[in-house]
């Protein structure tokens, strides 16, 4: 990571943290744009997300970090986007492996709301739950916040992506296999 900008953060030079917050505004309003919200919301999450690259840089939990700032922020960001939905209750399109391979949806539209839900999301949900706690983050980075394999990297303890790809590949495997002898019934 720009060692000079965790330097601005940590001596508090307005100057280069004004730039610095400049910088990159813009291409994170673009971001979040395909999330649906409005440019007020995005401009609030986006300072939010500054303001906390800034505490992790003052706090030195930056110090490992092998992503850019850029990446960083966006990373933070694109939590509080979600979070953000979640408190509104909108739809979110989850792409899954897991259901397309026991029915034919390639798609789920999951609402934030206690809907109705189908048989195999009752099941993933129920069978989810039963993952261990790390299989958990990973899917739900994955599947849930939509983050790539080197997000999850950057953004965890993870050391490579092999290891995350890895991970994910025994923790869906693991999942399938606890719902799968309930479909066949």
């Amino acid at each position: 990571m720009e060692e000079k900008h965790i330097n601005s953060f940590i001596h508090g030079k307005p100057k280069e943290i004004q730039e610095l917050y400049a910088a990159h505004k813009n291409a994170f309003l673009n971001f979040g744009k395909k999330y649906g919200l409005d440019n007020d919301d995005l401009i609030d999450i986006y300072q939010e997300a500054f303001i906390a690259l800034r505490k992790h840089a003052i706090n030195g939990k930056l110090a490992n970090v092998k992503s850019s700032l850029k990446t960083y922020l966006f990373g933070i960001g694109k939590f509080m986007i979600f979070d953000l939905l979640k408190e509104k209750k909108k739809t979110f399109t989850l792409n899954t492996d897991v259901l397309s391979e026991y029915s034919n949806i390639e798609k789920v539209d999951i609402e934030f709301e206690n809907e109705e839900l189908t048989i195999e999301q009752q099941l993933l949900r129920t069978h989810f739950k039963k993952l261990g706690k790390k299989c958990r983050e990973v899917l739900t980075l994955f599947y849930y916040r939509g983050l790539t394999i080197d997000d999850i990297v950057e953004l965890t303890d993870y050391t490579s992506k092999s290891v995350v790809r890895s991970q994910k590949s025994r923790c869906l495997k693991s999942l399938k296999e606890m719902i799968k002898p309930l479909r066949n019934e």
